[in-house]
């Protein structure tokens, strides 16, 4: 037996002693999409036991010959009344709006401009309370970059006295070779490739700029 009326806003429910009759979505799929677009629900696919109550049909609809109302075969739900459905779903919403607003607590005014502060600086995590503070901040970051420089500085003096030194060897190894000292091939195994592919007038005129170079100031 059916329960409830599938049409929107409608909140009829089956009663033997009410003088309504509910009544099934016709196999016809003709008829049975003419039904769906007349009861204007989305998404909405009529299932086995979906029914729609004597209410929504006008009463040329019925034939009256039996014992039982039936409706006839060409009958098709015309009386709707969707302006009650969607009164009714802004009703819900403005009251699911007040009772949203009931729960928020009563913060006082000054209050509400402190919490309106705080997360600005929460979101905008650059932002500084006062001037103060801003000038503090600066101090700090001239001291990091200050010492990054030297760090930098001494990391490019290392690596200036590690080039010479290199220079100095693969000159050495080179004029050793040249003096027959050392045996022939002997910088390939000693000497990285990059540095062994070079000859030895390069090298010295390496070892002359190097000298001659000054570390820049930073």
């Amino acid at each position: 037996m059916p329960t409830n009326c599938a049409a929107a806003g409608c909140a009829t429910t089956y009663n033997k002693h009410i003088n309504i009759s509910f009544h099934r979505f016709p196999l016809d799929p003709k008829r049975r999409k003419e039904w769906v677009r007349l009861v204007r629900r989305k998404n909405f696919v009529p299932g086995k036991h979906t029914f729609l109550c004597s209410k929504h049909f006008e009463a040329s609809c019925f034939d009256l010959t039996g014992q039982t109302r039936r409706l006839k075969m060409d009958a098709v739900p015309t009386i709707f009344d969707f302006c009650t459905h969607i009164k009714s779903m802004k009703l819900k919403s403005r009251n699911l709006l007040k009772k949203n607003n009931s729960c928020t607590p009563n913060v006082p005014p000054n209050l509400k401009s402190n919490i309106s502060s705080q997360q600005v600086l929460l979101e905008h995590s650059y932002a500084f309370r006062n001037p103060m503070e801003a000038k503090k901040r600066i101090i700090k970051l001239e001291k990091e970059i200050a010492s990054l420089r030297r760090k930098m500085k001494t990391c490019l003096q290392k690596e200036r006295r590690a080039t010479r030194r290199w220079i100095k060897a693969t000159c050495l190894v080179k004029n050793l070779e040249a003096n027959n000292i050392l045996l022939k091939g002997t910088s390939e195994h000693i000497l990285p490739t990059a540095l062994n592919s070079l000859p030895l007038e390069d090298f010295k005129i390496l070892e002359q700029d190097q000298q001659g170079k000054t570390l820049p100031i930073l």
